[in-house]
């Protein structure tokens, strides 16, 4: 009698061949590398070992912050379209982009798109409509503070928001640019982000939007005086979902 003998590895791939057969191929536009690697990173350990496959591409961050400081979104919204255009050779059949201040151009970029996107900041509004906040604060670069990104997202489900003042939204916006993306984490700069949140504590706020993908990597929810919504890791838990949804 003939017996058929599958060891680990080849019930590993069959395992994988049958969970990409099902799963969508996630795209990721990134912008700064360090919030990109912790969205990246995240959706290969929410889905574990048997995760949607999953494409980047980033043009230089340097090449992104020529057109952000002059207020050149369109010039934005190519870079973005010309990493879909390379995700879509790629095989993908939807988009992330782990980058909240750029996504000040995503109507240019829906727009002209091949695939489907998805809004960072429509996924941190649902979730903070599912737990009930009614007062969020919002930090990140000064441009996303300042910005359009989150309002209307945000005043759709009837949740205020708040952002610090000039002072400190100048010092978050170098920490940012000085520091996280160049992967520099210090004491200093972690108690200075934990002190403005505690002054949107005392604001009223009942939450806190993490609106920069990399201030994750140095505000945790164990260290912040608010509860926090990660948008990094929301988007790559909505990218996954998406993924594995018919």
């Amino acid at each position: 009698m003939c017996q058929l003998r599958i060891d680990i590895r080849d019930e590993f791939s069959l395992h994988t061949m049958w969970f990409r057969g099902l799963s969508k191929h996630i795209g990721i536009v990134a912008c700064s590398a360090e919030g990109a690697a912790l969205c990246y990173l995240t959706i290969c350990l929410e889905a574990g070992q048997f995760h949607p496959e999953v494409t980047m591409h980033t043009h230089p961050l340097g090449e992104y912050m020529r057109y952000v400081d002059v207020g050149d979104w369109d010039s934005v919204a190519n870079l973005m379209l010309s990493s879909e255009a390379k995700l879509v050779s790629a095989g993908a059949n939807f988009i992330i982009c782990p980058d909240n201040t750029i996504h000040q151009a995503f109507d240019q970029v829906i727009e002209k798109a091949s695939l489907p996107w998805l809004h960072i900041a429509e996924v941190v509004a649902e979730e903070a409509a599912r737990l009930n906040y009614r007062r969020a604060g919002l930090l990140g670069t000064r441009y996303l503070m300042e910005g359009p990104v989150y309002s209307s997202k945000l005043a759709r489900r009837g949740i205020e928001y708040l952002i610090p003042n000039p002072d400190e939204r100048r010092h978050v916006n170098q920490i940012i640019f000085n520091e996280l993306v160049n992967g520099r984490f210090t004491n200093d700069s972690q108690e200075y982000l934990i002190a403005v949140i505690e002054r949107l504590k005392n604001q009223g706020c009942d939450s806190v939007i993490l609106g920069c993908t990399e201030i994750p990597l140095i505000v945790t929810t164990e260290n912040s005086p608010l509860p926090v919504l990660d948008s990094t890791r929301l988007l790559a838990r909505a990218a996954v979902n998406s993924a594995l949804s018919p």
